[in-house]
């Protein structure tokens, strides 16, 4: 679970330092975001053919983290 975090970056020059994906201009909330409003995993991917299936498990993962209250290390 830990190492799927890996996939979480974080660039301020990419949208004002917020956790992205890979370094993409797509952050965790967007896909957290599609994925409350109902859209299915290969939704997604089909919208985004540059995400991997990883990069919307390691999303929830941080998410959980987050919300689990656990300590989430940024990497540098």
């Amino acid at each position: 679970m830990q190492n799927s975090l890996n996939r979480i970056t974080f660039n301020r020059n990419i949208l004002g330092g917020k956790p992205i994906i890979r370094n993409l201009r797509i952050s965790v909330a967007m896909i957290l975001e599609l994925l409350a409003k109902g859209a299915t995993q290969k939704e997604i991917l089909e919208d985004y053919p540059e995400l991997e299936t990883e990069d919307i498990e390691a999303a929830i993962t941080y998410a959980y983290f987050l919300v689990n209250n656990e300590e989430v290390i940024e990497r540098k």
